[in-house]
């Protein structure tokens, strides 16, 4: 793995001085897209809107559009903003990760420590273990500020970006139409989920998916005839909530004995 990025977690007045590593990689297909016609690839260019012109990499800046003038900004302007932030993921505090609404959750990265911070990252990793607390703080990355949490993840210091409260948009912009369940729904909905609780493995859940998608590929690379699957129709036809909550929980005892 490469880092992305390099710098300090700013812990008290201690700086541990580490590397930024992805820790997520995609699972489905790698597609390409391609010309119906003769199945070339298709190519996106960078074009000056003025000439029509492509524009080389190396000759694109960017800029913010003020008073309909742009403004452009340099590598320079963008560590001038705020240098310690390009830097330093600086800890502002420590909550309990209970806390945090998972629809903040954005993306996880490793945080390996440099040779002259090995002993802070493992203070910093143990003391957050033990207390059962996650290091809250910011620091920009790719030029955008982001809010991120730090905890332990196996021997691993993990950081997690997370929304800004104002990026998640108010649920009053959704319309849910008012409904009253019958206690005896209720109890059967609560005897269901009972039903299918487990312990969480994450490691029982794949990308089926994809690979069914690979299959099928494979298939039509052979000249095999590929077969539509039928869809499956897994809930009870009958209209009666009732109905269908009791036919669930006989679905559910059958699939567990």
């Amino acid at each position: 793995m490469r880092a992305i990025w390099s710098g300090a977690i700013g812990f008290g007045l201690v700086n541990i001085p580490v590397k930024l590593f992805s820790a997520v990689q995609a699972s489905e297909l790698d597609l390409d897209m391609l010309d119906k016609k003769d199945h070339a690839n298709i190519k996106f260019q960078r074009v000056n809107a003025n000439t029509g012109k492509e524009v080389a990499y190396a000759n694109i800046v960017k800029g913010y559009k003020l008073d309909d003038k742009y403004v452009v900004l340099s590598d320079e302007d963008f560590q001038k903003a705020s240098p310690e932030k390009n830097k330093i993921i600086e800890i502002a505090e420590f909550v309990e990760e209970k806390e945090i609404d998972t629809m903040f959750y954005e993306t996880p990265y490793y945080l390996q420590p440099d040779k002259s911070g090995i002993k802070a990252y493992a203070l910093l990793r143990e003391a957050l273990r033990k207390t059962g607390k996650v290091g809250l703080g910011s620091f920009v990355l790719r030029n955008r500020e982001s809010l991120v949490i730090i905890k332990p993840h196996e021997d691993v210091l993990v950081l997690n970006k997370i929304r800004f409260k104002e990026e998640i948009r108010d649920s009053s912009e959704i319309t849910v139409p008012e409904a009253t369940n019958k206690p005896a729904e209720v109890k059967m909905a609560i005897q269901l989920i009972e039903q299918l609780t487990n312990d969480f493995d994450i490691s029982a859940y794949k990308d089926s998916y994809s690979s069914k998608l690979m299959k099928l590929i494979q298939d039509k690379a052979k000249g095999k005839k590929t077969t539509k699957s039928p869809l499956r129709v897994v809930h009870s036809r009958n209209r009666d909530l009732m109905e269908q909550l009791k036919a669930s929980l006989g679905s559910a005892k059958k699939k567990a004995s």
